[in-house]
């Protein structure tokens, strides 16, 4: 469909084209010829039929289909023009205009028709300088009349050149859009099967081992068995959980917005739900759709602690770029905590929160630094680089 436009609108150019040279150069000479009431009506039928062709062509472009009905009709406007004109110079320039024509639709197979019309060109040449007498034949002007003719040949060819790279041309863009589709799908499949990993996965291989060795316990130790029971049916609900947090989050994700109105809407939704009120100072930061993604995660996760733990009554979240990276900053003032030295100390003690928000700015080649203390409130600081390119199998594999 995409060439078959281009098809169109390259022949409206053509025929507008030939208009604009036809007028030109008759123009330029209507003063020295013989009738120029003549002249301004053939000048004046090349117009009208012109503005009907584009016409029908903008209004119904499926004419174009009909190629050698569409050609047939500029070849009988090409013999009245020769008829009104007597050979005159807007003939020359309507007939060139007919063989580009030709050369766009029809490509080097309109050969034989290029020949014809410079055949045809090259009688009239030859039967007005007949006219002109002898002394007008052997003057230096016969050549360039003569030469005439051999325009529509150079017009068709290079009409088919061009619409012959126009559709290359098409072709390519039209598989680099096709590939870029394929790419993004396949990023979309790998991302969602991190966040699984991450999350849904890692739960229920928990719960399976626990469910593997539930039986040789009911029969060797039924206390334990049973702690073990409410173990595997903890971790079925936070499977659950988590699959809703990750559908939910998925949802959230819409790709076709601008990052800074995703963080507005973000926030707005959140201070609703907690009533706890979020400043933005946020600017026209658009990074990669992998980059954006996990600076939204990394705030969903970040607000969601603020909420849980931190007894905030106020929240800033910034965004903006500093030399090539883009700089997230959510901090809250509330109560704080001690960080511990090493992100292995918050996993052994079950918060995996701050580690799950490391990991999503590694994953895009960034860091994460937080700074807190105690009745000091707590600031989470994303930096990535602004057109960050990852492998997320490389740069997320395994597990904690």
């Amino acid at each position: 469909m995409s060439r078959f436009v281009a098809y169109v609108a390259l022949c409206r150019a053509i025929l507008l084209g030939r208009l604009a040279l036809t007028l030109a150069a008759v123009g330029v000479g209507i003063r020295v010829v013989d009738d120029s009431w003549q002249t301004v009506g053939t000048l004046v039928v090349i117009t009208v039929a012109t503005t009907v062709q584009v016409t029908v062509l903008s209004r119904w472009p499926a004419v174009i289909r009909w190629r050698l009905c569409f050609l047939a009709v500029d070849a009988a406007l090409m013999i009245t023009v020769l008829v009104l004109s007597r050979g005159g110079v807007a003939f020359f320039c309507y007939a060139a205009g007919f063989a580009a024509l030709t050369g766009a639709l029809l490509g080097t197979r309109a050969l034989p028709l290029w020949i014809v019309n410079a055949g045809l060109g090259l009688a009239v040449a030859a039967q007005l300088l007949r006219a002109e007498g002898t002394d007008a034949a052997d003057s230096m002007a016969a050549p360039f009349v003569l030469a005439f003719p051999m325009i529509d040949i150079v017009s068709g060819y290079g009409a088919a050149v061009v619409t012959a790279a126009l559709a290359r041309y098409l072709d390519a863009s039209v598989a680099a859009v096709a590939a870029a589709h394929h790419s993004a799908a396949a990023s979309e499949r790998a991302r969602l099967a991190r966040e699984l990993h991450d999350s849904v996965a890692k739960t229920l291989r928990g719960v399976s081992f626990a469910a593997v060795a539930l039986p040789s316990l009911l029969r060797r130790q039924p206390d334990l068995a049973e702690e073990l029971a409410s173990t595997v049916s903890a971790g079925a609900d936070t499977a659950i959980r988590e699959a809703h947090e990750l559908l939910s989050a998925l949802r959230r994700d819409a790709l076709d917005r601008p990052l800074p109105e995703y963080l507005r809407q973000a926030c707005r939704i959140w201070s609703e739900r907690t009533g706890i009120p979020v400043r933005l100072a946020v600017t026209a930061v658009e990074p990669t759709p992998a980059v954006r993604y996990e600076l939204a995660q990394i705030l969903n996760e970040a607000l969601e602690n603020v909420a849980r733990h931190a007894n905030a009554t106020l929240v800033q979240v910034g965004l903006h770029e500093r030399k090539g990276d883009v700089v997230m900053t959510i901090q809250d003032d509330g109560v704080g905590f001690a960080l511990p030295g090493e992100l292995t100390a918050l996993s052994n003690a079950g918060s995996f929160g701050i580690i799950g928000m490391t990991e999503r700015a590694q994953a895009v080649g960034g860091t994460l630094r937080l700074d807190s203390g105690s009745r000091a409130g707590t600031a989470v600081v994303a930096q990535v680089p602004l057109s960050a390119v990852t492998d997320a199998a490389t740069n997320r594999s395994g597990g904690w």
